[in-house]
């Protein structure tokens, strides 16, 4: 085996299990009247203690009931979940007496107890060809963290995978839209969602036609911040101060909630909007990056950044230039000219460019400027952008009109939000872009935050 070798760290300090997460965490055990379903799925709040209950639960329930086979374990990324569960996993452990071996490299994790050893393979559910990596392998089990996120493709593939007697499945995840297909083929679906005897009444009719009920046998659970004894109330208080919106009924109060209206609601003038001249005495001489959406057909728009006081990104100018509305399209050239007299001999430390503008990127590079390829998760640059709206850490100069004009007309797609697809419309958006791609790469990827939940939406 290749790559770097992660062993058991720190041990864990467990606060008192909630009845929710002990019910997570017994309900495959002999005694439990629920040990005969197929599966588990928990959805909920954020920081509601699911993922840690869950990633322990799947690991005993595993090396309780089986030895020398295979599991499969996955986030949306590798990265996310090393992060968000399996070092925390690392150091829960050897307080239940378990030895453990993760190799990076070969994205293994190996567990052994008294004479029992497992193999546990880490994936990413990313995107539609993720479901490649998981052909072949056959496994016992299978643990999911944050499910909705994932491609239906994957989790089809991962679930097909598990094929040895007795295997389970274990899913959580945020809500999303009520469209979501997690949420209507899973949770609808399952028998906890409905109740045992209102599940079987349902297979029995459908048996006695002959027809497919479509039920899984999963328990299913519902978590909320409450559920999770280690968070104190000022804790609770300041992650409810973090969303409002659909990601507050969502990621709050744990709802599946369809994304409609405009998407930066939390957008106020009064308190996003100032005059350029108060920023003199607020700015972080020498720390200015630009951010670039970049278009050929479409509006290009540049913003230039300057760091403030208490971590605050102040948006100091604006550069908006519609080829369709003048006209004329310009090159990449003439947009490279344009920058440079744009920023009148302002240094910037780098310019985030949308990674899908190539040649206007070989362009800036030709001119010796570092360019940084911009982060374009929309979703969770989105979400970001609203965060730090909420707690005033980016501020606007009045002077960046088609800026301030776009937060009023950038609105969610409701037509893709009926098929279970959160986007915004792909209309006046570019300069919301231009500080989307500032604020997730500069502010959340590049800043490579180490806090224990290192992303800000689990």
């Amino acid at each position: 085996m290749t790559g770097r070798r992660i062993r058991n760290q720190s041990v864990f300090k467990f606060a008192p299990f909630s009845q929710k997460q002990r019910k997570l965490l017994n309900w495959w055990t002999k005694e439990s009247p629920v040990k005969d379903y197929d599966g588990i799925i928990a959805d909920g709040a954020i920081r509601s203690g699911k993922t840690v209950a869950m990633s322990l639960s799947f690991v005993m329930w595993a090396m309780t009931n089986y030895s020398s086979e295979n599991f499969i374990m996955a986030g949306k990324t590798i990265g996310s979940f090393e992060r968000n569960v399996l070092n925390v996993l690392l150091r829960m452990l050897p307080s239940r007496g378990y030895r453990a071996d993760y190799r990076r490299g070969d994205k293994l994790l190996t567990i052994i107890k008294g004479h029992r050893v497992n193999f546990f393979y880490i994936f990413g559910g990313r995107d539609e060809s993720s479901q490649d990596l998981v052909q072949g392998l056959t496994a016992a089990g299978l643990f999911l963290d944050e499910v909705a996120l994932m491609p239906q493709s994957f989790v089809n593939q991962a679930t097909g995978r598990c094929s040895v007697a007795g295997s389970k499945f274990f899913f959580n995840c945020n809500p999303d839209g009520p469209y979501h297909w997690v949420k209507t083929e899973w949770i609808d679906k399952s028998w906890g969602k409905l109740g045992r005897e209102e599940a079987e009444e349902k297979e029995r009719k459908a048996r006695e036609k002959d027809e497919a009920s479509g039920l899984k046998k999963l328990l299913y659970l519902h978590f909320t911040m409450d559920d999770n004894l280690s968070l104190t109330e000022e804790i609770k208080r300041r992650y409810r101060s973090q969303y409002s919106g659909v990601f507050y009924l969502r990621y709050i109060l744990g709802e599946w909630r369809m994304a409609e209206g405009v998407v930066y609601d939390m957008f106020d003038e009064e308190k996003h909007v100032k005059p350029i001249s108060e920023f003199a005495d607020q700015l972080v001489d020498g720390d200015r990056y630009v951010s670039i959406d970049y278009g050929t057909q479409n509006p290009t728009a540049m913003l230039l950044w300057c760091k403030g006081r208490k971590n605050v990104w102040y948006c100091c100018r604006e550069y908006y230039y519609s080829g369709r509305d003048e006209k004329r399209q310009k090159t990449d050239g003439e947009y490279a000219d344009d920058l440079t007299e744009w920023l009148e001999g302002t240094k910037v430390k780098g310019i985030i460019v949308d990674p899908s503008a190539a040649s206007f990127i070989a362009e800036l590079r030709k001119r010796k400027y570092h360019v940084i390829k911009a982060d374009n998760d929309v979703l969770d640059g989105i979400r970001l952008v609203q965060e730090r709206l909420i707690q005033r850490k980016i501020i606007i100069a009045a002077s960046c009109k088609s800026l301030i004009k776009e937060f009023y007309s950038y609105v969610w797609d409701e037509k893709a939000g009926e098929k279970g697809i959160d986007q915004p419309i792909k209309k006046s958006d570019h300069a919301l872009d231009a500080l989307r791609y500032f604020i997730y790469t500069k502010t959340y990827k590049l800043a490579k935050i180490k806090d224990k939940d290192s992303s800000p939406f689990n």
